[in-house]
């Protein structure tokens, strides 16, 4: 894939920054993971660490990428944009423009990091096309 140097794919987690939240959410991972708020971080991370083979895609990605929490993404964003989201989500930014890249429900719905990679990577060639 060409590299996206105008679009920026941008993956905000539902959940929120600082080591606190990080450790409640290990925890609350580690201990009732169905009751589980963010199936992004689900996918991406084990309980405290980022997944080997979701750092390496993420690193060698063609997009420029952003990865925010939800409520740094509010801070940043959300009265510039005011759009209302549902997380998790990814936007991608275009032409100065937020649009949903994979929606919540679409996030909910996957089951394994692979199912994200593809997503990611067949709705790139989507938009490159």
């Amino acid at each position: 894939m060409e590299n996206h140097q105008e679009a920026r794919l941008i993956f905000i987690y539902n959940a929120d920054s600082g080591l606190r939240n990080s450790l409640l959410d290990g925890a609350h991972k580690a201990l009732s993971p169905n009751t589980y708020q963010c199936n992004l971080c689900d996918l991406t991370y084990g309980v405290f660490k980022e997944r080997k083979a979701w750092k390496k895609f993420r690193e060698e990605m063609a997009w420029n990428t952003e990865f925010l929490h939800k409520d740094e993404f509010k801070k940043q964003y959300a009265s510039k944009f005011g759009h209302k989201f549902e997380f998790p989500i990814v936007l991608i930014a275009l032409d100065e423009e937020l649009q949903v890249f994979i929606s919540a429900r679409e996030l909910n719905e996957l089951e394994t990091m692979e199912a994200l990679i593809n997503l990611i990577n067949k709705r790139g060639k989507e938009i490159t096309a």
